[in-house]
């Protein structure tokens, strides 16, 4: 129940929950709809950018490397389209 607590205090009083951000959102025209969901991609790409970069950095992705290397060195890869 602590973790709920703290993870509740995260949010400022004027946000709220999830729930009622949805329900925010569902009212909202098209154009502002569009804005915030290009928005929240924005944010989830550059997440998905520095999990990439901190995956890279800590070797997470070299045996992948490794493998597509000696597949491309051994001719069994094709151009892509």
């Amino acid at each position: 129940m602590r973790v709920e607590s703290n993870a509740r205090s995260a949010y400022s009083s004027d946000m709220g929950t999830v729930t009622e951000i949805k329900r925010a959102a569902e009212r909202l025209p098209p154009e502002d709809l569009a804005k915030l969901a290009a928005w929240i991609n924005r944010r989830q790409a550059l997440a998905w950018d520095r999990e990439l970069k901190a995956d890279a950095k800590a070797g997470r992705l070299d045996k992948l490397v490794d493998e597509a290397l000696e597949e491309l060195g051994s001719g069994r890869t094709t151009p892509a389209p």
